[in-house]
């Protein structure tokens, strides 16, 4: 399960991101196990690819994500206070996992 997590991580688009839960049905998992995979290090993995539901990168590197987003020209929502993706323009959904 992690190797095919992995995989769809990585497999992502530059300028795009997927859901916590959108790459845990491609997986065949729970979002939660996405999380753990995606913390347990070890991987080099475009991590700030995936985040919430709301469009938020992982709590704690927000700033980290903030800036390979706009390396990468990622759609963002005016972010305020707040980093989040624009999931409507952003979102990419894998033809195969």
């Amino acid at each position: 399960m992690a190797e095919r997590v992995l995989r769809i991580v990585s497999s992502i688009p530059s300028g795009h991101v997927m859901t916590y839960g959108d790459v845990a049905e491609a997986a065949g998992t729970g979002a939660r196990a996405v999380g753990q995979v995606l913390r347990s290090g070890g991987h080099d993995v475009p991590w700030w690819r995936v985040v919430d539901a709301m469009g938020r990168p992982v709590r704690g590197a927000a700033q980290e994500a903030l800036a390979q987003f706009l390396e990468e020209s990622t759609a963002l929502l005016d972010p305020g206070e707040d980093v989040r993706v624009d999931l409507a323009r952003a979102s990419w959904t894998p033809t195969t996992p």
